[in-house]
């Protein structure tokens, strides 16, 4: 049990893909305590894996009532090992899903103390008892139908914020009403999975905030636009419903939405747990807003900052100041903000091709993530040494966002000409992660004219902003000329002043240092990670989901606002909040950063052997979701010889593919990154998690063959023991960054950045040839 205080303490929780987290910290944001409920080890009678079921279809569906046996868990936890009446606030967030509540809807607020909550709101509460979440990709065509029916996708971002993408909550409602007309008819009321955490705790039914509403691709965001209130959009409702009435019915469901800003209480917490566990009655409960959101908020990004988030799905967020919806991306209400406060945004990139391309690449080509990582190390940039022979891959499993909506598929291209495999096949694991990171980069660049930053972007909004590497890019362009140093391009592929001063990077791909490396070679940007991650990597470096004892992102960002709250209500000198949420973070953690004399956060609270190297062998972690035992025709073009011995061959050798890799020990030391981190959860789901598991939004991989059937291995792979991992280590950090938790984990290097940035013409050629369908 942590160490007493008697300072007023702060509940944030969070509910995953595939556990229920609670983080508690105290009135200085320290860390005071930490529990979870892990869905599959501790729930098991429900047999999901990574929190899910999946099903044939791209279904990935989780039961509600799983989360309702882990809620009961998590507080008896909390209330053996907390002493609950010091809890003043409690905040949270939640992964992206629905909760079909069947009408009549059961009496939240009748609730018997001294039974438990999955005794007395059982399965039969709901009419869509297994509800998708955000991995689920069988809505993709509704949600194109729907974006057809209101004009395309500018149209469609311009009237509900946002364009078609698998999991939008309206195409979800309209597969329902075609596929089960039964479940429809049957419904009472439709909650956002963190709607329904915050009517747990308050033990009445809560509406959600504008931030999640945005997302819905039913809300229609005034913006700046005077006289006009934010609202659901009837129209589209009744596109949804197919008729007016059923419209109208939906609009019921889903209930009014908070359109505050986020600083206000929706509720006190409910008797039922002040009866059952010992809550202090007069317990605020603050606004729950989706898990995404709430990890951004716990980093406080500074304006010039990008968040990077790894995990089932790639997101990458910064700050904005102007509503100016596009289908470049998604852009969403702060969800914790002032009433009295100039209205501010996050925007939102987005990539459903991300944990699942990863480990299916280490699947086919190595046999550990250690291995994976050194090879992307070794590699050069864009797979070859030479300057027109670079190497591009785009790994597209699944339905995705803008621009590849209707794009699916693997495709490589070796000088310029798609090809079925690369000649090296070395060059695999380091292509796929340029590509992923290249359209993060590419598609930041893409939202820059439509003025979402405002006057500017990235490090131009700083005083110091760093000029170009090539002279004369930052002079200003004429409009509508184009000048021959952008090749073709709507930006400058070698300005870095519109990029963002620093990335922010959480899941678990960043505690890869070849990863952590690229992002900020690739932005030209240092690299931090909160230092929650860094010491939680040395541990499991390889999920998502933290180590047992530290805590999540997003329930740290839950608490955070609950603090914020409670301290504007509390009306004391200390708490009233000069400025918006981050400066009011800031200033908390600097009073704490003086208090103890320059004291590191604490990043964990009883966690079991933080200085132990977890392995990349079997059941560690690495093997999700294919496993290192028997392979299967996705694991055939393993390389055979055991890691070590096969990367040094690699090092010291030209390869297959013909080009000498020319590294020498330190060179190779240098492109890899000294940090520490985790995960600390930006994303719902343990992604890489222990086991093999379906916790990844995992295609259907039955007709991927080998593409080099003839090295088939037999049984290799099952016998081999992979080295560790060696995850980022922190870097000289200074002190303002240290204050808020973070710790660098990778330095930028501008040459690097110019090899990249040499790429990006070419990229955005070969994309533009994938979304016309040319090839």
């Amino acid at each position: 049990m942590p160490p007493k205080s008697l300072s007023t303490l702060f509940l944030g929780l969070e509910l995953a893909t595939d556990q229920l987290r609670a983080s508690i910290v105290d009135e200085n944001l320290e860390l005071v305590g930490v529990e979870a409920v892990d869905f599959d080890t501790e729930v098991p009678e429900y047999q999901t894996q990574g929190g899910i079921f999946t099903t044939p279809g791209d279904a990935y569906t989780t039961p509600v009532e799983m989360w309702l046996k882990a809620f009961d868990l998590l507080f008896e936890k909390l209330s053996k090992n907390y002493d609950l009446t010091r809890i003043k606030a409690i905040g949270g967030a939640a992964q992206q899903a629905l909760v079909w509540w069947k009408a009549p809807v059961p009496p939240l607020q009748k609730l018997d103390p001294r039974l438990p909550i999955h005794a007395q709101i059982t399965s039969q509460s709901f009419s869509l008892q297994n509800p998708p979440i955000a991995q689920d990709t069988s809505a993709h065509t509704h949600a194109l139908a729907l974006e057809a029916a209101l004009g395309g996708p500018d149209h469609m971002a311009a009237r509900v914020g946002t364009c078609a993408h698998p999991s939008l909550v309206a195409a979800q409602l309209l597969r329902v009403r075609e596929a089960w007309p039964d479940i429809w008819s049957r419904t009472g009321r439709v909650q956002m999975a963190s709607s329904f955490l915050a009517s747990l705790v308050t033990g009445q039914l809560v509406g959600m905030g504008e931030a999640e509403a945005a997302s819905t691709g039913l809300w229609a965001h005034a913006g700046t636009q005077p006289g006009v209130q934010s609202h659901w959009d009837e129209g589209v409702m009744e596109i949804v419903g197919g008729s007016r009435e059923e419209g109208h019915r939906i609009w019921s469901w889903l209930g009014d939405v908070d359109i505050s800003g986020g600083r206000r209480r929706i509720g006190n917490i409910s008797k039922y747990l002040v009866e059952r566990y010992g809550f202090d009655p007069e317990a605020i409960v603050t606004p729950f807003t989706s898990d995404y959101l709430s990890t951004y908020l716990s980093l406080c990004p500074s304006p010039s900052d990008a968040v990077l988030s790894f995990g089932p799905m790639d997101v990458m967020m910064a700050p904005a100041s102007n509503y100016l919806p596009t289908r470049l991306f998604n852009i969403f209400p702060h969800p914790a903000q002032d009433a009295s406060e100039k209205k501010r945004y996050v925007m939102m990139l987005t990539s459903r091709n991300a944990d699942v391309p990863r480990a299916l690449v280490r699947d086919m080509y190595t046999k550990s993530w250690s291995a994976f990582d050194r090879l992307v190390a070794i590699v050069p940039p864009g797979g070859s040494i030479g300057l027109d022979d670079k190497l591009f891959s785009f790994w597209l499993l699944q339905g995705d966002t803008y621009p590849f909506a209707h794009v699916k598929g693997i495709y490589r291209f070796e000088t310029g000409v798609k090809v079925n495999e690369f000649r090296d096949l070395r060059a695999n694991p380091r292509c796929l992660l340029e590509s992923q990171i290249l359209s993060f980069r590419v598609r930041w660049s893409r939202t820059i004219p439509a003025g979402v930053f405002g006057s500017a972007a990235g490090r131009a909004r700083n005083t110091n902003s760093t000029p170009s590497p090539i002279a004369g890019a930052q002079q200003k362009r004429a409009t509508g000329v184009n000048n021959s140093n952008n090749m073709g391009l709507p930006f400058d592929p070698y300005d870095y002043a519109p990029l963002p001063a620093r990335i922010i990077a959480t899941g678990a791909a960043a505690n890869f240092p070849s990863i952590a490396n690229l992002a900020g070679d690739v932005f030209n940007a240092p690299v931090l990670m909160p230092t929650t991650q860094i010491d939680a990597a040395q541990v499991i470096p390889h999920r998502n989901a933290p180590a047992p004892g530290f805590p999540s992102r997003a329930a740290i960002g839950g608490a955070y606002i609950a603090r914020w709250v409670w301290g504007k209500e509390k009306g004391t000198p200390a708490g009233t909040g000069r400025g918006g949420f981050e400066e009011e973070v800031r200033r908390l953690l600097g009073k704490r950063w003086a208090a103890t004399g320059g004291a590191p956060l604490r990043t964990n609270v009883n966690a079991p052997g933080t200085t132990s190297k977890a392995p990349s062998a079997t059941g560690s972690g690495a093997s999700t979701p294919y496993g290192h035992g028997s392979r299967s025709a996705l694991g055939s073009t393993i390389l055979v010889e055991e890691e070590e011995e096969e990367v040094e061959e690699m090092e010291r050798s030209g390869g297959a593919g013909g080009y000498g890799l020319g590294f020498s020990e330190t060179e190779v030391t240098r492109i890899r990154t000294m940090t520490s981190s985790t995960s600390g959860t930006a994303m719902s789901g343990s992604t890489l998690g222990e086991a093999p598991s379906t916790a990844f939004t995992t295609p259907d991989l039955g007709n991927i063959t080998s593409p080099n059937p003839a090295s088939q291995p037999t049984d290799a792979a099952a016998t081999s023991t992979p080295s560790a991992l060696q995850p980022v280590t922190a870097m000289p950090t200074s002190d303002a960054e240290l204050q808020l938790g973070l710790a660098k984990v990778a330095e930028p290097d501008v040459d690097a950045f110019m090899s990249y940035a040499a790429l990006v013409p070419e990229y955005c050629r070969l994309e533009g040839l994938l979304v016309k369908g040319i090839v």
